[in-house]
């Protein structure tokens, strides 16, 4: 997986929207403002597949899953009372095999 160039350090440590088309203005040489409308379009996308029920796979990064998950019996930690938790669908990311070696170099 090649390096998209030097990112910038944010105090949180967040990469965000700026940072990918402030890349993609360095790197390919678009304007900004087309830089940050690939990031959005790209973002619009991978949000439409998923709300759609499709996964998205983006090869040495990794894969955002939808799983449905059913009812079942949770408990207040405080009062110990049981309560339903109805069904629903979550996001999970599982981070690929090149992206998980290259996290526990860095690390």
């Amino acid at each position: 997986m090649a390096d998209a160039g030097i990112m910038r350090r944010t105090e949180a440590g967040t990469l965000t929207r700026a940072d990918l088309a402030d890349v993609i203005h360095r790197e390919i040489g678009l304007s900004r403002a087309e830089s940050a409308g690939i990031v959005e379009r790209i973002l619009h996308h991978m949000c439409h597949a998923l709300s759609d029920g499709q996964n998205v796979k983006i090869s040495g990064f990794g894969s955002f899953i939808l799983r449905d998950k059913g009812e079942r019996v949770g408990r207040n930690p405080k009062t110990g009372v049981e309560v339903p938790i109805a069904p629903r669908r979550v996001l999970t990311f599982r981070a690929s095999q090149i992206m998980r070696e290259r996290i526990a170099r860095a690390g």
